[in-house]
C-alpha cells in the first residue's frame, strides 16, 4: 500500500483527506494551487507520466505549475480521490483505488485512466451510485 503519511506522521498512522490537500499545496506560493511535484510524490508518479497524464508538456509542470491545463487535471483527479476517500474512509485506501483497480463499467479502466481521459464527471457518477448502493 502506498506511504502518503507526512514525514512527521508517525509509522502506521493514517491522515485525513484535510491533511492530504493540505500537503499538496504548492510550496512558496502565494497562490492557491496544487503542487504537481508534491502529487506525483504522493501517488508515486513521475512527472514525466504526470505530464503525459494531463496531457501536457513535461515542462510545463515544473516551469507553469499555475497552468489551468496542469490545475484542471489536478483538481480532477483530487475529486476522484475525494470521493474515494469519502467512501472508503482512507486516504491511503483511496489512492490505491485510484491508480490501480480496473472498473468493469469503464472497460476495465482505472480511475487514473478515466480522469486522464477526462471522463471524472462520469467517474463520480459512478462512486455515488456505489456510495448509494445502485452499483457493486
Amino acid at each position: 500500500m502506498m506511504d502518503i503519511r507526512p514525514i512527521s506522521a508517525p509509522p502506521g498512522s493514517s491522515i485525513t483527506f484535510d491533511q492530504f490537500m493540505a500537503s499538496l499545496r504548492e510550496p512558496g506560493s502565494a497562490a492557491p494551487i496544487v503542487s504537481a511535484r508534491r502529487f506525483g510524490e504522493a501517488l508515486h508518479i513521475d512527472l514525466q507520466t504526470l505530464a503525459q497524464q494531463a496531457h501536457v508538456h513535461r515542462n510545463t509542470l515544473s516551469r507553469q505549475p499555475g497552468a489551468e491545463s496542469v490545475q484542471r487535471f489536478l483538481r480532477d483527479a483530487l475529486r476522484a480521490i475525494r470521493a474515494a476517500t469519502d467512501i472508503s474512509g482512507d486516504v491511503a485506501q483511496a489512492l490505491f483505488w485510484y491508480r490501480n483497480e480496473p472498473l468493469s463499467v469503464f472497460d476495465y479502466k482505472t480511475a487514473e485512466q478515466l480522469v486522464s481521459d477526462g471522463r471524472t464527471d462520469d467517474l463520480l457518477r459512478y462512486i455515488s451510485s456505489l456510495e448509494a448502493g445502485a452499483a457493486g
